[in-house]
């Protein structure tokens, strides 16, 4: 590959999302938008080996953009009049728009969460188009066939249109209501960086780092303890991500990580934020899930963790946010607490339900608790059903040694 492109698809990578977020911003249009991003990344390929890169790619990449989708639009002109004013307008705008206080992609989150829209499609269209996730990575965390989902954005996209809803970060008054799609956008963010739902690697740091950024510009604009609450989730989760894989790239289990190479800066600022959050006395579902979290990152080891209190906590959550995710994650704690074979009958009833069937982690977890009470032929058909729903290599891998283990074991 020649050194250009490479720069080029460095710049693509890091920037890419930002220059699409203000070209929505300034064209009013979202396929409009992606159309302008891809004609100026194909300039800058033209360009950047005869005049050099700019001192800002991101910039550069805006004004090109939007002065294709200028010529575009006038090219449509001659054809719907009705473009002819559009024209106009965007020859009258001045692209100077990096400056401004609030963050485009932050106000685009808003655009894409506006109450016209369902909450499925606030949440799939802003993964889609702020975040750039691919309809099968928002399928997966949606737990539905990508062609559903990408449906939903096309559906989501128009009414967009349809109904002029603007490209603006809420007044003060009005963000409460559209707070809980944001939140959950965010964490969705989050949660394919943290554990990535397809693919070779086990994690994406880029998307992480996005959602902890837009976290901290959400609290400044809004400082609502559940927002609080869910920047110390993330903060808390991510500390932990140099002892997650090895230097191969193999799935490293909490409870065999080497606790020293924990982030001791994010695990301090995210139990700050928790103790804050939960000093408010409005106590939601991330704050929950972030004092979790917290006993985990502080506990010194496996055997210290305060499994009671993780219970208790799960208790609550469930109260809060009834899932059967929360159920399963609750199972796996019970089992620590009070043994294998509690939590083994709370996962089997959950599956018994008909819920997460379909969710390589319920099966793995079953798999484990079996294999800890020497139930092997049960826990090798679990391991087994596990494998045939994961998409992700290192968590293939490592369900591979599992089930090789087990069998050895058994073997002797």
């Amino acid at each position: 590959m020649p050194p250009i492109h490479a720069t080029v698809e460095a710049v693509y990578r890091a920037e890419s999302r930002h220059v699409f977020a203000t070209l929505v911003r300034l064209l009013g249009d979202f396929d409009l938008a992606e159309e302008a991003l891809h004609d100026a990344f194909a300039a800058a390929l033209e360009q950047w080996p005869r005049q050099g890169m700019p001192a800002n790619p991101r910039t550069w990449l805006v004004s090109v953009g939007r002065f294709k989708a200028i010529d575009v639009i006038r090219r449509r002109a001659r054809f719907d009049a009705s473009l002819a004013l559009l024209s106009q307008q965007l020859d009258a705008n001045e692209p100077v728009v990096l400056e401004e206080v609030e963050d485009d992609r932050l106000r685009l989150i808003f655009t894409c969460c506006h109450p016209a829209l369902s909450p499925t499609a606030q949440v799939a269209l802003t993964l889609r188009e702020v975040c750039g996730l691919t309809t099968e990575e928002i399928a997966s965390a949606f737990l539905i066939a990508p062609t559903t989902l990408a449906q939903r954005i096309v559906r989501a996209k128009a009414k967009i249109r349809a109904a002029n809803i603007p490209y603006q970060i809420p007044s003060k008054p009005d963000l409460p209501e559209r707070l809980d799609a944001v939140l959950q956008v965010i964490y969705l963010v989050f949660n394919e960086g943290y554990a990535a739902s397809a693919g070779s690697s086990l994690t994406r740091a880029d998307l992480c780092e996005e959602a902890i950024r837009l976290g901290q510009l959400l609290l400044e604009l809004l400082p609502d303890p559940e927002v609080m609450g869910l920047l110390a989730l993330m903060l808390l989760q991510e500390s932990r991500r140099a002892a997650r894989t090895s230097p191969t790239g193999d799935l490293i289990l909490l409870a065999d990580q080497d606790r020293s190479l924990w982030n001791v800066e994010q695990i301090q600022a995210g139990q700050a934020l928790v103790q804050q959050a939960l000093a408010a006395g409005q106590v939601g579902a991330y704050t929950l899930q972030a004092a979790i979290a917290a006993l985990h990152a502080t506990a010194p080891s496996p055997s210290a963790t305060d499994w009671p209190q993780i219970v208790a906590w799960y208790d609550l959550l469930r109260q809060v946010n009834p899932s059967p995710i929360v159920e399963l994650n609750r199972a796996v704690a019970v089992a620590m607490q009070d043994g294998p074979a509690q939590g083994l009958q709370l996962i089997e009833d959950i599956l018994a339900q008909g819920h997460l069937v379909d969710y390589h982690l319920a099966h793995a977890a079953r798999a484990d608790l079996c294999r800890r009470l020497g139930k092997v032929g049960t826990a090798r058909d679990a391991y087994q059903q596990a494998l045939t729903l994961v998409k992700q290599e290192p968590e293939r891998r490592f369900l591979e040694k599992q089930l090789r283990e087990l069998v050895s074991t058994a073997a002797k």
